[in-house]
C-alpha cells in the first residue's frame, strides 16, 4: 500500500527515545509508512530555526510528503496545534510561528513584523481538536507524541483535513530578519550554524548576482571573493574564510576545514556586511562630428 511519506522534524535530539516513540505511534497506525527524519538537532525551542530549515528544505520531499514540525516550548498551554495544508504538501505543526517560512512562499508582502497573518489563498488550515485521532490518555508535556504523530499516520492513511479540527483563517507569524539593500552593500544576519560550523546567513545568493570584488566583514573579519566551494584548490589571498553560495540558496560563511562559528566568534543573530566595488564608468566623449562642417 502507497501512503504519503511523514517527514519528522524536531529538538528532541537522538539522545533520548522521543523520537523513536513518534515512529513507534505511527507505524502502530500505518505499518506501512515511510518515514522520514529531516532532523532532530534543532536547537532545543529554537522555534525560528526550525522554521528557517522547513522552510529551505520541504521542497525537496515528494508530492504530498507530510512534515510533522514539533519544536514546542508552549507543548500544553492555550497554543493550537495544527495542520496547514498546500498544493504540494500537509504540515502538522504548534502555532507558534513555526510555519511562517512556509507560508512566506504564498505570501505576496510578508510581514516584517511578529503577529498574526490570514492563511493565503490557495491554502488551508485547521485546529486540530478532534481527539478521536489522539492517543490518550493525553500528556500535557509530549503532544509529539499523543497529537502530532497519530495525526501524521491518520493524514497518511488519507483521512481527510477537515475530519481533525475546524478551519482557522489565521495562524501565527514569525518572520526571519531581511537582509537590507543599500547602494553597494548588503546587511544582513547569521540565521543558522549548521553541523560543520558554516555560517548560514539570510542573504539570498541572486542579491549579489553580477557583483564583483566582493568584500564580507563579519565581527572585525573581512572575507574577500565568492568562492566555488569549500575547498578550491587555488585559495584566495590571506583567506581566513570564505563566502560560498549555499545549497539551501542562501550566501554561507566557511573556514576550509575548520568551525567558522568558533573561528569567527559568531552565532546565530550575528550581523554581516557584503559589499562590492561597482565597475568603473566609461568614460564618454562627445559624439564626432558627422559630415564636414566647414
Amino acid at each position: 500500500m502507497e501512503t504519503s511519506p511523514i517527514v519528522l522534524t524536531t529538538d528532541f535530539g537522538l539522545d533520548d527515545p522521543y523520537v523513536g516513540v513518534m515512529k513507534g505511534v505511527i507505524l502502530r497506525i500505518n505499518s506501512h509508512a515511510a518515514v522520514v527524519d529531516l532532523t532532530h538537532n534543532i536547537q532545543p525551542q529554537n522555534v525560528r530555526q526550525a522554521a528557517f530549515l522547513l522552510g529551505t528544505s520541504h521542497r525537496f520531499f515528494p508530492q504530498g510528503a507530510i512534515h510533522a514540525a514539533v519544536v514546542d516550548p508552549g507543548v500544553g498551554t492555550d497554543r493550537r496545534p495544527v495542520l496547514l495544508v498546500t498544493p504540494t504538501a500537509k504540515f502538522i505543526a504548534p502555532d507558534n510561528g513555526l510555519l511562517s517560512q512556509v507560508l512566506a512562499a504564498f505570501l505576496d508582502e510578508p510581514p516584517s513584523q511578529p503577529g498574526r497573518v490570514f492563511v493565503p489563498d490557495g491554502l488551508e488550515a485547521y485546529h486540530l481538536t478532534n481527539d478521536k485521532y489522539w492517543l490518550h490518555p493525553l500528556s500535557n508535556t509530549f503532544h509529539g507524541r499523543d497529537v502530532f504523530a497519530p495525526v501524521a499516520a491518520h493524514l497518511s492513511l488519507g483521512a481527510p483535513p477537515s475530519d481533525f479540527g475546524p478551519p482557522v483563517q489565521e495562524l501565527e507569524w514569525s518572520p526571519i530578519p531581511q537582509p537590507v539593500a543599500h547602494v553597494n552593500s548588503v546587511e544582513g544576519e547569521v540565521v543558522y550554524v549548521d553541523h560543520f560550523g558554516n555560517l548560514v546567513t539570510n542573504v539570498p545568493i541572486e542579491n549579489i548576482a553580477g557583483w564583483t570584488n566582493i568584500v564580507t566583514e563579519i565581527n572585525g573579519v573581512q572575507v574577500h571573493g565568492l568562492s566555488r566551494t569549500f575547498h578550491s584548490p587555488e585559495p584566495l589571498e590571506n583567506e581566513s574564510a570564505r563566502l560560498i553560495g549555499g545549497s539551501l540558496g542562501y550566501l554561507e560563511i566557511a573556514v576550509p576545514d575548520g568551525h567558522a562559528a568558533a573561528a569567527l566568534g559568531v552565532t546565530a543573530g550575528g550581523p554581516v556586511r557584503i559589499s562590492h566595488s561597482p565597475p568603473e564608468r566609461p568614460f564618454f566623449t562627445a559624439d564626432p562630428p558627422v559630415g564636414n562642417r566647414y
